[in-house]
C-alpha cells in the first residue's frame, strides 16, 4: 500500500445490535431495579408476617415433583412472574429460622441492618480480592478484623485475618497455616514430612478439622480424637498421654485444635491448659469458636473464653452468634506474619512488587473472587452495637439454662449433660416401655421426623456412644420458655403415640 493511501473501510452489516439495558443493572435500569426490589422485599415481608411455623414439613419427593417440571429453557419473561413461581417453589415451604419453634441446627434469626446491607453487597457486587476492585471495602474488612482481634485479646497492631464463607473454610485455612509452619521445620520430602504430622482435637470437635487433615494431604488418621470429660470438654490429661505416645513414635504435633462451643453440647475446651501443652510440644494452637464467638461480646459470660487470647488462630462465625446472614465468618491470627506461608502473587492481579504498597486481600485468602460479606457486620455494629448483640446471645444462654428445668419436669425426657451454651441434648425414654438400643434409636428418629412433618416445630438429633439423642439448639432471643415447653410437650406426645402404635399395630 502506498504511503498516504486510504485504509479500507470495515463493512459492518446494517443489522441492529441487541440491547441489554433492560436486563443489566446500570444507570438506565436503576428505576426498574428499585421497583423489582420493592416487590421482592414486600413478598418476603408478607411471608415473615404470616408464617406461623418453622416449616410446612415437605418431603424431598414432594418438592422434587414441583421443581422437576420447571423448564429452564423457557423463561417466564418478567421478575413478577418469576417471583410468583418462586413463591410456590421456595418461599411457601422454606424453613424459617426466625420462627420461635425452630430449634434444630445452629441457624440464627438475622439482624435487620445486616439483611438490608445485602442490597449493597449484591448490587454493587464488589470483589474483595484486590484494592482496585474494592477500595473502601478492603479497609472496612480490615477494620472489622482488627476489632475482632481486640475482642479476642490479640494485639490489633500485630494480628490479622480474613473473612471467609464459614467455619469450615476458616478451620481449613488455619490448619493449612499450621501445616506449613510445621513442615518448614522438618527435613525430607514433603510426603515424608506430612506423614509425621498430627492434629489433636476432641472427640466432639467439628468434622471440618478431620476434613482439613484429608484435604491437606495428611489423611483422616492424622486428626487424632482425644477423649472428653463428663462435660464433653477435651481431657487435657488424655491429650498429654497421647502426645507422649506419638512423640515416642517419632510423630510431630502439628496443631492442637480446641473448640469453644461444640456443635452438640456447647462445650468449651480448657484453653489455658491446652496453650501450655501446645507450647511444651511446639504445636500450633487453634481455637474453633465458630459457635462460641458470641461470648466475645457477651455482657455476662465473656470469662468463659479466658485463654482464647493465647491462641495462634481463632475461627469466628458471625452468622451464628452474631446474628448475621450466611455467610459471614473469619479466621483471625495472632501474628499477621502467619499468612506469609500461604501468600500468593499473580502479575495480573497482585504483583509481589506492589505487595507492601497496596492492601490486596487476595494474598491472605483461599478464595480469589470474594463477596463483601464484611459489610453486613459493619452495618449491624454501626446500627445496633456489639453490646446489643451480646445481650441477645446472653438471652439464648439464659433460655437454655431455664429450659433444663422444663426437661427435668417430664419423666420421659432425660438430659444427657448440663447446658453449657444454648443447646440441650436429651433422650426420650418412656418408663413403661423398655427398648433395645436399635429400637430406641429408631424411635428417636421417628419422633424428630414426625415433628418435622407436622410443621409445629423443628428439632435436631445426634448420636453419642451409639445412642440416638434429641437436641434443641437455641439461637433465637425471641423464643420463650413457653415455646420450649410446647416443643417438649409435642416430643412427649409424639413419642407416646409412636409407642402406642407399636403396641396396637395402628399408625395414626
Amino acid at each position: 500500500m502506498l504511503l498516504g493511501a486510504s485504509l479500507p473501510t470495515l463493512q459492518i452489516p446494517d443489522v441492529p445490535l441487541p440491547l441489554y439495558d433492560d436486563a443489566l443493572l446500570c444507570a438506565d435500569t436503576a428505576g426498574a431495579y428499585e421497583e423489582a426490589s420493592h416487590r421482592a422485599v414486600s413478598l418476603v415481608a408478607d411471608k415473615f408476617a404470616t408464617v406461623n411455623a418453622p416449616t410446612t414439613g415437605p418431603s424431598p419427593q414432594q418438592m422434587a415433583t414441583k421443581i422437576d417440571h420447571v423448564d429452564l429453557r423457557s423463561p417466564l419473561g418478567s421478575t413478577e412472574q418469576s417471583f410468583s413461581e418462586l413463591n410456590d417453589l421456595y418461599l411457601n415451604d422454606a424453613v424459617y429460622f426466625h420462627d420461635t419453634k425452630y430449634a434444630a441446627h445452629l441457624n440464627c434469626p438475622v439482624a435487620i441492618p445486616a439483611v438490608v446491607a445485602e442490597n449493597f453487597v449484591t448490587s454493587v457486587n464488589t470483589s474483595m480480592d484486590t484494592f482496585d476492585q474494592s477500595a473502601g471495602a478492603t479497609l472496612i474488612e480490615r477494620k472489622l478484623i482488627g476489632f475482632t482481634a481486640e475482642l479476642i485479646g490479640f494485639d490489633p497492631g500485630k494480628a490479622d485475618g480474613i473473612f471467609t464463607s464459614g467455619g469450615t473454610q476458616s478451620n481449613l485455612q488455619a490448619m493449612l497455616i499450621a501445616r506449613n509452619t510445621a513442615t518448614a521445620q522438618l527435613q525430607g520430602s514433603l510426603p515424608e514430612r506430612l506423614a509425621k504430622l498430627r492434629i489433636y482435637c476432641s472427640e466432639d470437635a467439628h468434622f471440618s478439622i478431620r476434613n482439613a487433615a484429608m484435604l491437606l494431604g495428611m489423611g483422616y488418621e492424622a486428626a487424632v480424637a482425644i477423649p472428653t470429660d463428663a462435660q464433653h470438654r477435651m481431657d487435657a490429661q488424655a491429650l498429654r498421654s497421647r502426645l507422649a505416645e506419638d512423640l515416642n513414635a517419632g510423630l510431630v504435633p502439628m496443631a492442637i485444635s480446641a473448640t469453644s462451643g461444640t456443635t452438640d453440647f456447647g462445650a468449651i475446651d480448657p484453653l489455658n491448659q491446652l496453650r501450655a501443652i501446645a507450647t511444651e510440644v511446639g504445636a500450633w494452637l487453634h481455637v474453633d469458636a465458630a459457635y462460641g464467638c458470641g461470648l466475645l461480646v457477651s455482657n455476662r459470660h465473656r470469662h468463659r473464653l479466658d485463654g482464647i487470647e493465647q491462641a495462634d488462630s481463632v475461627t469466628v462465625d458471625y452468622h451464628k452468634s452474631f446474628f448475621q446472614p450466611i455467610g459471614s465468618s473469619a479466621l483471625v491470627v495472632r501474628s499477621g506474619s502467619s499468612f506469609e506461608s500461604i501468600a500468593h502473587y499473580a502479575e495480573y492481579l497482585n504483583p509481589a512488587a506492589e505487595a507492601a504498597a497496596t492492601p490486596n486481600q487476595v494474598s491472605k485468602s483461599l478464595q480469589t473472587t470474594r463477596r463483601f460479606d464484611a459489610l453486613k457486620l459493619w452495618v449491624t455494629l454501626r446500627t445496633l452495637g456489639a453490646s446489643r448483640l451480646g445481650e441477645m446471645f446472653d438471652q439464648v444462654i439464659a433460655l437454655a439454662e431455664d429450659a433444663q428445668q422444663e426437661v427435668a419436669m417430664r419423666a420421659q425426657l432425660h438430659l444427657v449433660a448440663d447446658v453449657q451454651l444454648s443447646t440441650l441434648v436429651f433422650s426420650f425414654e418412656d418408663p413403661e416401655h423398655r427398648l433395645e438400643l436399635a429400637e430406641h434409636n429408631a424411635l428417636a428418629n421417628q419422633i424428630r421426623h414426625r415433628l418435622y412433618s407436622s410443621g409445629e416445630a423443628m428439632i435436631a438429633a445426634t448420636t453419642v456412644a451409639g445412642k440416638r439423642l434429641l437436641k434443641l439448639t437455641l439461637l433465637n432471643p425471641n423464643t420463650t420458655l413457653a415455646d420450649i415447653s410446647e416443643i417438649l410437650d409435642a416430643i412427649c406426645r409424639i413419642g407416646t403415640e409412636i409407642l402406642a402404635e407399636r403396641t396396637t399395630g395402628d399408625k395414626k
